[in-house]
């Protein structure tokens, strides 16, 4: 029975219109379980103890941003092939959580349809993230411009595999990112001459770390070529390869939902700091 807890697990915690993703992953190994966690905000980060007791699964770990004053716990039965379970709220109180299997990826050889651009005549096709939010979006020339921080966009038209081309640029140490299916944050960042890192320019954040950072100096535009199929990436910034047929393991902290094996929008963060996408053009795939 314990074995059934081992692999990847996409997380539903609360309920409603409260209820928000996370991601979870377990691994039964000789001397013991191991495990790592996404949650509502962040990256992916070790969990420290885990037990399994029969069909019963517990563990808990330090908060990251999530505000908590104390550890975050975790409960759940295995009932079927789904985790049902609760953990502890900020305020102290208790939340449910449900979590399914991930699914695996679309196989075969995709066929591309016709590209889609996503930015057009003024901020058609666009809805903002948090409506009681600043909206500081604005097209300006042709282009998606935020000019301060404030909420993230979400585009109307969502997508399963494609390939994305992106332009974009930005002012002196700012922060945004494009979250792939709105699960999947390709990371935007002023960090030019750092050396590539989960969390830097081209990560896939929290989990990937690219070949090179190939981003230019703020001011400059960036050229991103990305295909993603099921939770493949390959990408190329700038005309270097940052992936090549790597896998992604999980969302996102700060994901729209943790439905991977759906169609999702691409999603464009605003709450960081000012951006300019010039470009975002999608090709989905038709077969």
């Amino acid at each position: 029975m314990a074995s059934s807890f081992a692999g990847r697990w996409d997380l539903t915690v609360g309920s409603g219109d409260a209820a928000f993703p996370s991601w979870l992953e377990l691994t039964e190994g000789a001397t013991g379980w191991s495990g790592r966690l996404v949650g509502v905000v962040g990256s992916a980060r070790p969990i420290p103890h885990i037990e399994v007791s029969g069909s019963r699964l517990s563990f808990s770990l330090p908060p990251q941003y999530e505000g908590f004053p104390g550890d975050m716990a975790f409960e759940a039965d295995l009932v079927g092939d789904t985790l049902q379970g609760t953990t502890n709220s900020k305020d102290g109180g208790s939340l449910p959580w449900v979590g399914v299997r991930q699914p695996e990826a679309t196989p075969g050889e995709p066929v591309w349809g016709e590209p889609i651009e996503l930015i057009g005549c003024g901020m058609a096709g666009w809805v903002a993230r948090w409506p009681q939010m600043q909206n500081n979006w604005s097209n300006v020339d042709g282009a998606l411009q935020n000019s301060a921080v404030g909420t993230d966009l979400i585009s109307e038209a969502s997508f399963g595999d494609f390939q994305l081309l992106a332009e974009y640029s930005y002012p002196k140490g700012s922060n945004s990112g494009i979250y792939l299916r709105g699960r999947y944050e390709f990371q935007v960042l002023d960090d030019y001459g750092s050396e590539p890192s989960v969390g830097g320019s081209g990560g896939i954040y929290g989990f990937l770390t690219p070949r090179v950072n190939a981003i230019r100096p703020f001011g400059e535009r960036n050229t991103l070529e990305l295909t993603l199929v099921g939770r493949t990436v390959s990408a190329k910034l700038n005309g270097k390869t940052l992936y090549e047929n790597d896998e992604i393991p999980g969302i996102t902290g700060g994901a729209l939902d943790s439905r991977e094996g759906e169609p999702g929008p691409i999603l464009i963060q605003g709450d960081h700091g000012p951006v300019t996408y010039h470009r975002l053009r999608v090709t989905p795939r038709v077969g």
